[in-house]
This record gives C-alpha cells, sequence and structure tokens, in this order.
C-alpha cells in the first residue's frame, strides 16, 4: 500500500524589538544568564503586564506579509501548564482572538507551486531556559528568554514532505526578514518549529495518529527527522511493530531518532481562558493602515526589479535579496553613484567579507548607502584607488564618516604629479635588474612584479594607467 504523508508546522518566531513583550526587560539575545530579568518577567505575584505596542506592529505585519487576515480585537489569555522554566505556571498567548487568522504562504519546489494555508498568528511570551549541567547532575534556569515576544505561525496540514517544509520555512524567513519582523536565525533560537506529522494511505481523507516533535531549530535536523518519523509510522502500520499513540517526541539529532516524551496535549488540557490583567488590544484604521503602508517590497519583486530596471545578473539580484538591510544599501548607494553593478559588488564581495570577519549576516549590516556611493565615485573619477578604497570602507564600518574627507587626512587621494611618480619609478627599476631583465625577454609577470613594488612605494595613491605608462616608458629608455 501506498503512504502519503501530511505535516502541519508551529514556528515560533523571537521578534526583533528591544524590549520584553509585557515589561521593560531587554530582549536581546546574548546576555548573561539572568541578567534581563525583573519580577514582572519573573512571574512575582502583583506584577501586572504591560503590552509592548511594537509587538502588537510586529505581529500585524507577519500577518500582512503572509495574506492574513488582522483581527482590529485582538486578547491575550491564560495558557496553564506547568514547567521549571515558566515561572508564572501559565504562559500569556492568544487562543480567542489571534492578531491575524486565514492566511496563506505560495511556496515552489520540484514539483511546482502551492498554497499552504495558514490558520492562525498568534503572539506569546516564550519561556525561560532550562540548562543541564551533567558534571552536577543538577538543572539550572535562565530566565532571560522568559517574555521574550513571539509569534507562532501555525500552518493547515497542507505540507506532505521535507521538501515542501524547507521550502515553507525558507519562504517564511525571507519574508519576515524583509518585513524587519525577526532575524529568524535558527542557530540563536529565534526561529523554531514544531513539527505535527501522521501518515495515511495515499488518497484518504481520513488523517492518521499525529506526533508532534519539539523545538527543531535547524533545516538539516527537520529533513532528518521527517524522514526518520514516517518511515516509522509506515512501518507501524504496515508491520504492527509498535502502536501509534498521539504524543509530543523529541528528536535526538546525533542517534537519529526521535524519542517519546509525553503524551499530546490538546486545548483542553490547557485550560485557556482570558487573561484579566491584558486588556484588549483594539486596532483603529490609522493604527492599521499606517502599518499596511510600511510594508516592503516583496523579495521577488525586487529581484525582477533589479534585473530589469538596474541591469544587474540574476545572480547579483539574487545575492542582495536575500537581506532587506543589503537591499537598503544597495539602493541608496545607486542613489549616488548612478552604478548598479559596481554598487551590487562592492556589497556582495567587499561588505559581506568584512560582516563574515565579524561573524555577523548581511541584516545585521548598519553601513550608510548613501556613503558607501560617494566611496565608489571617488573610485570610478579616479580620486582613490581600489586598495585604499577597502581600507576606507573597513573604517566606514566602524564609524560614519565622510569618505572624501577621510580619504584626504589620511592622504589616500591620488596624486597627478608625473614627477613624482617617475621618480619613484626610477628607484623601483635601479633596484631590481632582475625583473627588468625577465620583462625584456619577454615575461610579463615581471612588469606586474615591478607595478606592485611601485604601487607600494606609492601607497596606491596613483592612476594604475599613468603608472603603467611611465613604468614601460622607463624600462624601455634603458
Amino acid at each position: 500500500m501506498k503512504y502519503e504523508t501530511v505535516i502541519g508546522l508551529e514556528v515560533h518566531i523571537e521578534m526583533a524589538t528591544e524590549s520584553k513583550i509585557f515589561c521593560s526587560c531587554s530582549a536581546k539575545f546574548g546576555a548573561e544568564q539572568n541578567e534581563h530579568v525583573c519580577p514582572a518577567c519573573c512571574g512575582m505575584p502583583g506584577m501586572l503586564p504591560v503590552v509592548n505596542r511594537h509587538v502588537v506592529d510586529l505581529g500585524m505585519n507577519a500577518g500582512m506579509m503572509l495574506n492574513c487576515h488582522i483581527n482590529r480585537t485582538t486578547t491575550f489569555d491564560k495558557k496553564s501548564y506547568y514547567y521549571p522554566d515558566l515561572p508564572s505556571s501559565y504562559q500569556t498567548t492568544q487562543w480567542f482572538a489571534p492578531v491575524a487568522v486565514n492566511g496563506t504562504v505560495t511556496i515552489e519546489t520540484a514539483n511546482g507551486k502551492k498554497d499552504i494555508r495558514i490558520k492562525q498568528i498568534h503572539m506569546e511570551e516564550d519561556a525561560g531556559k532550562l540548562v543541564h549541567d551533567d558534571w552536577t547532575d543538577t538543572t539550572l534556569v535562565d530566565f532571560n528568554r522568559t517574555s521574550v515576544p513571539l509569534i507562532e505561525i501555525v500552518s493547515q496540514p497542507d505540507l506532505s514532505s521535507a521538501e515542501e517544509v524547507v521550502a515553507y520555512l525558507e519562504r517564511l524567513r525571507s519574508l519576515l526578514r524583509f518585513a524587519k519582523v525577526s532575524e529568524c536565525r535558527m542557530e540563536q533560537g529565534s526561529m523554531r518549529c514544531d513539527v505535527n506529522l501522521s501518515v495515511r494511505p495515499e488518497g484518504s481523507d481520513k488523517l492518521g495518529v499525529r506526533t508532534e516533535m519539539k523545538n527543531m531549530n535547524s533545516l538539516s535536523a527537520i529533513v532528518r527527522a521527517i524522514e526518520y518519523e514516517t518511515a516509522r509510522h509506515i512501518d507501524a502500520l504496515e508491520n504492527g511493530t509498535e502502536e501509534l499513540v498521539q504524543e509530543t517526541r523529541r528528536w535526538d539529532d546525533i542517534k537519529g531518532k526521535s524519542f517519546a516524551m509525553r503524551n499530546k496535549e490538546t486545548a483542553g488540557d490547557y485550560r485557556y481562558f482570558p487573561d484579566p490583567n491584558v486588556m484588549p488590544v483594539v486596532i483603529d484604521d490609522a493604527w492599521y493602515d499606517s502599518i499596511k503602508a510600511s510594508l516592503p517590497e516583496f523579495p521577488e519583486v525586487k529581484r525582477a526589479r533589479y534585473i530589469d530596471a538596474y541591469g544587474l545578473s540574476e545572480y547579483d539580484a539574487d545575492m542582495l535579496t536575500q537581506s532587506r538591510a543589503l537591499c537598503d544599501c544597495f539602493e541608496a548607494a545607486y542613489a549616488e553613484c548612478k552604478n548598479a553593478k559596481e554598487a551590487a559588488n562592492w556589497l556582495i564581495s567587499d561588505c559581506m567579507n568584512i560582516l563574515n570577519k565579524s561573524q555577523k549576516t548581511a541584516d545585521q549590516l548598519t553601513l550608510d548607502g548613501k556613503a558607501l556611493g560617494e566611496l565608489i565615485l571617488l573610485v570610478l573619477d579616479g580620486k582613490v584607488g581600489r586598495g585604499n578604497a577597502k581600507k576606507i570602507l573597513i573604517a566606514m564600518f566602524d564609524e560614519k564618516l565622510d569618505p572624501a574627507k577621510y580619504a584626504e587626512e589620511q592622504g589616500f587621494i591620488v596624486s597627478n604629479d608625473t614627477g613624482a611618480i617617475e621618480a619613484i619609478v626610477k628607484t623601483v627599476v635601479a633596484a631590481d635588474p632582475k625583473s627588468v631583465a625577465d620583462y625584456k625577454n619577454g615575461k610579463e609577470k615581471a612588469l606586474m612584479a615591478l607595478f606592485g613594488k611601485c604601487m607600494r612605494e606609492l601607497k596606491g595613491n596613483c592612476d594604475p594607467q599613468v603608472l603603467q605608462k611611465l613604468l614601460k616608458d622607463t624600462i624601455d629608455s634603458l
């Protein structure tokens, strides 16, 4: 018998806010344990939550990017369950009136395009983090993550393979990064995924027994987990190797297996009820319209425009549209220098090299695009050599500066004094008779060696064409 896999996803996205959802503690990643904690996010009695408006902004933004209906009145509810990293023994989330419902995301795989329905997007607070210390056989709790704002994107069970799941997650990541809702960095936990999976006979409209794999945070692990769990379900149905039950399972990526954790809870187990401490949020027309007006151009639309209007190659357009920050910087640079290819090259090559060395992503680019365009013009106009321009670019990552003024201060402006250049050329040629002889014997590389020595002596402040002509003329005159 042939079987088909049915998959629904619950994707948890950590929102790009400075502070937490119900208090003013920092929501930034990377602090020391329990550094960003206050009585409110620690669940101390008597502390009342105050909704962070920017969280609602980003929730609406995400909903609009995913073609959802925005509920004009959205409410918060208590989800009751006990776990050591949840200090209040309940999570403030949304159940009865989430911020967004009934959306659609279109994905594309080898089998073509497919629409994945979004059931809802709801805002909620994150839980803390348990740290297991095997050496002392203890478990510690870090509450920094407690009350960090999340949206949970719940899909309908419309996915049927690991390939579709990866395409769906990559599409979500692209859209939400462009909307600046989140950095969606799975390695930092700002994008996590619960995989709900069942198997049924091909053509059946009845869903099989569903299992859930929690907190998956890498695409490769998700693929392996789906493949393993699908095979386990089919083996159980075909050969009776085990009785399938609705449960939550943990994926062990090292062992390549999933293990039962607990029986899968139902909505009734969580005893949802409205949170009396958090007032309903009413989204009026002005608020709604301001968020809608702030939506960015979709990545694929921007990509097509870069190719058609700016004449960029598909590769360059693909690289730039992987990040909203790259696109913003590119457009500002192009507006200044009017050379799309140069602007793209500097960003894709030089700027990304600097970011990579700093272990930063393209989304963390803060370079002033206008200043980059000014730097490109200095190179195109022959006022600054490319080597020195790269030094200026590195300085621009550290502080905001005027490229032309900085170039002058550092002595990077190209010299037009042919007499001074010729003096350096004669000194270099006299000091290296072997390279001169090699060049005269037909070895072109010898000329480049002499050229490089001259450039070093001139500190790059020379028109390469002028230098090359003076170098050849000097050698020919010997």
